[in-house]
């Protein structure tokens, strides 16, 4: 069941990144992310009245700790999507995003089974092959490596911040229900609010773009929900592993949607992972 959340959590959040990181090339990456993380803010104050379970300060704070990397992530993310191939900012995010949440798990004790631990391996090369970072260049295909290729620095940033986000989240408990993440967006909206400021960045989306940040919003909350009823039912060094195959998601539809070209190492990219998630759920 952990596995299933934690890939339904994956590509909720790959659409999220395609929608906000489409609309970010049209608004300015911090207004994207206050208004679709005020917009999540809205959709979780329409289910708390329904939770059984009661806030506590421990879950409150950890989610407003995970708030600031999440926050900070998304904000690198849609900067990254928003100027460069979403076929290469998206995967470098989740490698990184996935291989912190890994570590801190083995660190912490956590022992996945020996297939499982194939899995991992097999997807983290999966996931670094769908960046196959290529860049267009007057009908010449070339290759641009290291930090040099465009938005590679703000996808190492948003990976920093989305591992962080990982951990801390699965910090907040079984019985927190969802006020942790209420935790996460008070305190990320009021982030990126203060980075608002500071730039003289608007915080006010223009006419014909509020759908794409509200639907960019309602599948971020979506995709939270789903990766902390993931974190709470399983391991968090294969949870973190699954969730961070959201890229899968967001090529695709850069393929279908911007007519981005797909290599063949993002094809068999895309092949290890289904392998990769196979092996994770054998072990």
């Amino acid at each position: 069941m952990a596995l299933l959340l934690g890939l339904a959590a994956a590509a909720t959040y790959g659409a999220a990144d395609f929608a906000g990181g489409l609309v970010a090339r049209r608004v300015n990456a911090i207004c994207v992310v206050f208004v679709s993380q005020l917009a999540g803010l809205m959709v979780l104050a329409t289910i708390l009245p329904f939770e059984a379970a009661g806030p506590t300060k421990e879950a409150f704070w950890w989610g407003v700790v995970a708030g600031v990397g999440g926050g900070g992530g998304v904000a690198f993310l849609y900067r990254g999507l928003a100027k460069a191939r979403m076929s290469v900012v998206a995967p470098v995010t989740a490698v990184e995003a996935a291989i912190i949440p890994v570590l801190y798990g083995l660190l912490s004790g956590e022992k996945p089974g020996a297939l499982a631990l194939v899995g991992v391996v097999i997807a983290l090369v999966a996931v670094a092959l769908v960046a196959a970072p290529r860049e267009e260049d007057g009908g010449t295909a070339r290759r641009i490596t290291g930090l040099a290729q465009p938005g590679i620095k703000d996808a190492l940033l948003a990976g920093l911040g989305f591992g962080c986000f990982f951990i801390f989240l699965a910090k907040t408990g079984d019985g927190a229900g969802m006020w942790p993440l209420v935790g996460s967006k008070a305190s990320s909206i009021t982030l990126v609010a203060l980075a608002g400021l500071v730039a003289r960045n608007s915080l006010r989306p223009p006419a014909g773009t509020w759908g794409p940040i509200l639907l960019a919003g309602v599948l971020d909350v979506a995709a939270n929900v789903l990766y902390l009823l993931a974190s709470r039912t399983g391991l968090l060094s294969l949870v973190a592993v699954a969730t961070s195959l959201y890229p899968a998601s967001t090529v695709l539809l850069a393929r279908i949607v911007l007519r981005e070209r797909m290599s063949g190492g993002q094809f068999v990219g895309l092949v290890l992972v289904v392998t990769g998630v196979g092996l994770m759920a054998a072990g």
